[in-house]
Order: C-alpha cells, then structure tokens, then sequence
C-alpha cells in the first residue's frame, strides 16, 4: 500500500504594502519631519513632529496670528516683506509692554502653516529658504 502525503502549498505570506517613506508636514506647527522606525506601523495616521505638537493644537490666537501676517502683507504689496515680529506685535498688544514676544515662536509657526498651504513664502537674504530648516531672521512675502 502507498501512503500519499498531502500536496499541500507551502504558507507564504503575503508581503504588506510598504508605505512610502516620504516626509510630512506637521499640522501643529508647520515643520517638515521625516519618517522614523519608531512610527513604522503608524505612520499613514502620523500627523504631529513631536509629544509638544501633538498637545498643542492651533488655536484662536494661532488664526489671529496667521490672518495677521496675510493682512500685513495685503496692506504692503505683492513685492513687500514684513517680519514675523511684526505680526506678533499686531495680535500681542502694546509694544512698550512687550506681550509679543511670547508670540514670537507661535507667528514662526503660522507663517509655516501658510507656506504648507500656499499663501506666502520665507525668505532669507531675499532668496526663498525651506520654511523647516530657516534659522535666524526671516521675512514673509506673499506667494
């Protein structure tokens, strides 16, 4: 008597997708971050650059910041430029208190938003610099 082994095929699994491993934008504060192992199964739901972003959300003062940047340079021109202290100044209140200054890092953070979405530039030097890697004073033009 002949004994038949069962032909069965071998289990081979299937090989996920691979997400592309392309950089993101921060939704809180506009930075470019790149994808890490760490976020390896999660990184299609990544939204925030860090654990600081992710429990800061934009809010009233953040959209006060961003229409102030974009009514400062409708009042200059398309060829203008005005700093990010000067919309800080404008939602933060008398100059000689200096409550802007606070507002400082938060206005960064708005022009950055606003260049993700294609409303203004930021330049250095008058040339057009990655709004994630700008160091230093910057200046806001309108796209």
């Amino acid at each position: 008597m002949v004994q038949y082994k069962e032909c069965m095929p071998d289990r081979v699994h299937k090989r996920q997708a691979e997400t592309p491993k392309k950089s993101k934008i921060c939704q809180s504060c506009g930075r470019t971050f790149e994808w890490r192992k760490k976020w390896e199964r999660d990184w299609d739901v990544i939204k925030y650059c860090s654990d600081g972003c992710r429990g800061h959300t934009p809010g009233a003062s953040d959209a006060a910041l961003e229409a102030s940047i974009l009514r400062l340079l409708a009042e200059r021109g398309r060829d203008k430029t005005i700093c990010p202290s000067e919309a800080a100044k404008a939602v933060g209140g008398k100059e000689e208190r200096r409550d802007w200054e606070g507002l400082m890092e938060p206005a960064r953070a708005a022009a950055r938003r606003l260049v993700a979405a294609g409303r203004i530039v930021i330049t250095q030097g008058g040339r057009v610099v990655d709004p994630s890697t700008a160091k230093g004073a910057i200046r806001l033009k309108l796209r």
